[in-house]
């Protein structure tokens, strides 16, 4: 037990001496040398803001959705099917066709409304006509000053604008 007691005392004076000569050499001008900067890893440059609010788009497969050419929209609460409908016709690089059976891909999703809290959540799935993820978009709006039907208007003019956007990161890969 003493010899215990003994080693643990000799170790402790032993890092005691030690600290007092490191003091000594950094006193005698061995500056010690400075550790190089270190980069911090990132994730690129920050995107530029857009007017758009932020983008919630993502591609599950980018190499379908270029390949989609015409597109199925099913019903969606507070009439944001027609109103997709009616903004994918201006385009020109997507076709709504009216039967299921002669489209490249399904448009599918949700507009709920909350009035108490006065906004719309909107959630938008495009499939593959055997049901495979190609492209989703979740779009959040307060709906305080406008009417709920201008802000689901606004909502599938969103929704358009990040399919296009999309459409083209997918075709630059």
């Amino acid at each position: 037990m003493k010899a215990k007691y003994i080693v643990l005392a000799l170790f402790l004076l032993s890092g005691a001496m030690a600290r007092p000569q490191d003091d000594q050499a950094t006193k005698e001008g061995d500056q010690p040398q400075p550790q190089q900067e270190q980069k911090r890893p990132t994730l690129g440059p920050a995107p530029a803001p857009s007017l758009r609010g932020p983008r919630n788009a993502s591609i599950m497969d980018a190499r379908r959705l270029v390949r989609v050419q015409k597109i199925y929209v099913e019903r969606m609460d507070n009439s944001l099917g027609e109103k997709l409908i009616e903004d994918l016709a201006k385009g020109r690089r997507l076709r709504v066709v009216g039967d299921r059976k002669e489209a490249d891909a399904v448009l599918r999703g949700t507009c709920f409304d909350s009035r108490r809290l006065k906004s719309v959540r909107s959630e938008v799935y495009l499939n593959g006509i055997h049901g495979e993820p190609i492209w989703q978009d979740s779009v959040h709006r307060p709906y305080n000053p406008p009417t709920l039907a201008a802000v689901v208007s606004e909502t599938a003019d969103l929704i358009v604008a990040h399919l296009a956007e999309s459409i083209l990161e997918a075709e630059r890969k």
